[in-house]
């Protein structure tokens, strides 16, 4: 079975931002998530509060980015990852299909407030932590569409220098409860990182080691390479 590879990247992060979507998708990547900046990012960690705030003060806002999203399309699917601050207003559900968007991560929503969000036709990706209770993690399992979204440890997103163990014994504990595909993220550094990740998971989702490279100047040609090292480590594991 092919393992999914899910690069992230910060909408409006840079001028031109959406070249890198299409170098994640010449370099193998199956979906790509779109970061739609909130100015309290209460899970993430320094890379990407700073790669949103960077977006923030270009004057990106959900609208600007899904408009340069829909006039650039990729032809992978996209899956937009906000707040519920932003994924609850009036006609966000609207606004994701109009720009091709197919999939929704809200990390901040709880599930028994789920029924809020007015999506319809979107594909809502739940989170699990290494701490969620079982009965809870069956729900998850229940109500999440697309895929599940594991968090590696308990902690903001960031890179790490080694995959926790927390991460094989959550994909582990989902496994038995879903047939949707496991998505590992949070601290996924590295080619050798994703491929032991790949070993207990349906794939993985690399966030913050993509947004230190944008924010430390690389190109699209530069990340797609980068993100090619990614998709190799995941093909031969």
């Amino acid at each position: 079975m092919t393992k999914l590879l899910m690069p992230y990247i910060t909408g409006g992060v840079v001028a031109g931002w959406t070249a890198y979507l299409r170098a994640f998708e010449d370099a193998g990547a199956d979906l790509i998530e779109v970061g739609l900046p909130f100015s309290d990012p209460t899970v993430d960690g320094p890379t990407i509060q700073e790669a949103s705030d960077a977006a923030l003060a270009r004057g990106a806002t959900p609208g600007s980015i899904l408009a340069e999203v829909a006039a650039d399309p990729v032809t992978i699917p996209l899956v937009a990852s906000t707040y519920a601050n932003l994924a609850l207003r009036p006609g966000f559900g609207d606004a994701l299909t109009a720009a091709g968007v197919t999939g929704l991560i809200v990390p901040d929503l709880p599930l028994d407030e789920l029924d809020q969000l007015q999506v319809p036709g979107i594909a809502v990706s739940l989170l699990a932590s290494p701490a969620t209770p079982d009965d809870r993690l069956a729900e998850i399992g229940k109500r999440s569409q697309g895929f599940v979204y594991a968090v590696s440890v308990m902690g903001i997103t960031g890179e790490r220098d080694r995959l926790a163990p927390s991460a094989a014994t959550l994909a582990t504990r989902l496994k038995q409860i879903t047939d949707l595909p496991i998505l590992i993220g949070f601290g996924i550094s590295s080619p050798e990182q994703a491929a032991e990740a790949a070993e207990v998971a349906d794939g993985v989702i690399v966030g913050a080691a993509v947004m230190r490279r944008i924010l430390d100047g690389a190109s699209p040609a530069t990340l797609g390479a980068f993100v090619g090292t990614l998709r190799a480590a995941l093909d031969v594991r």
